[in-house]
């Protein structure tokens, strides 16, 4: 008896493919995900290009307002504050009273994924920096990411040197909400993820096992991490296993955890509920709300 297996080649071929649907999808949405919403200053953080970020201001702020910092994802390889961040963010969180903010990020293969986390950290520098002529209150921020950006705002809450780095600690993050991560244990997800992401993983994380476990969250969330994480995911069977272990080992770590555990399978639900967040009329908008009202409660 034969069996068949997927080879590297045809694997990368798909995926190939499937980064060709996504760019497509992305720009057929347009003013869905592509138009950024009015009234943003955008701010650079460094001298690459890409080393920027935007910014929306609370709306009707009675003092310095809290922060979020959103990162984009894009398989650590793509993707851009204009296009990857969705377009209810932008409107309701500052409408809640927060100051939101979206960064760009450098991408690999040009960048490292070790950079990219030293770029979300060195960005919350930038604010903190700013904080007074920004209306922030640089002890209220909280870092929100999907996708390879959850991975990166779970590993700057979880390994303090790159905010040491940035002249930042755990003390100045009050909390971090990674969306739809699945990457939390690089070994583990290289080795029982989707076979069509694989060439993903090598690229951003390659093949020393000791690399992988540096860049894991969830193998760094011995104390001390971030105080609190909200752990939102759809029902993708990888996610939901990578969430369910970085909350084990976070809460082992010290941090208050909490889930949300939303309707969703396969890339449309890991897409919607990012495009979606921040919409009054999608559940998981609420649940950010309520854990964003409490963390940020004086």
């Amino acid at each position: 008896m034969t069996s068949l297996s997927v080879t590297t080649p045809f694997a990368d071929a798909r995926e190939k493919m499937r980064d060709r649907l996504r760019e497509r999808l992305a720009e057929r949405r347009g003013g869905e995900e592509g138009a950024k919403a009015p009234g943003s200053e955008t701010i650079a953080y460094g001298s690459h290009a890409l080393q920027n970020l935007d910014i929306w201001r609370a709306k009707d702020a009675k003092g310095p307002a809290p922060l979020v910092v959103f990162v984009h994802g894009g398989g650590w390889k793509r993707g851009s504050k204009d296009n990857a961040t969705g377009q209810f963010k932008p409107v309701h969180y500052p409408g809640e009273g927060y100051a939101f903010a979206s960064i760009n990020y450098r991408l690999v293969p040009d960048a490292t994924v070790e950079q990219q986390a030293t770029d979300v950290a060195s960005a919350v520098k930038a604010l903190v920096d700013r904080a007074g002529g920004l209306g922030i209150d640089r002890r209220r921020i909280v870092l929100m990411g999907h996708s390879a950006g959850a991975h990166l705002v779970a590993l700057v809450g979880t390994d303090e040197k790159y905010l040491r780095a940035a002249g930042l600690s755990f003390a100045d993050i009050a909390g971090v909400i990674p969306i739809d991560g699945a990457a939390y244990d690089v070994p583990a997800q290289m080795a029982d993820g989707p076979q069509v992401m694989q060439a993903t993983y090598k690229q951003a994380f390659g093949t020393d096992p000791a690399r992988q476990k540096t860049l894991s969250p969830t193998l760094q969330a011995a104390a001390p991490n971030a105080p609190q994480f909200l752990l939102l995911h759809v029902q993708r069977p990888d996610g939901v296993r990578q969430a369910e272990a970085l909350g084990k080992a976070l809460k082992a770590g010290g941090s208050a955890v909490a889930f949300g555990s939303f309707p969703g399978e396969g890339l449309q639900g890991h897409a919607e509920i990012n495009r979606r967040l921040g919409d009054p009329a999608y559940a998981p908008t609420a649940t950010v709300d309520a854990w964003l009202k409490r963390v940020f409660a004086r």
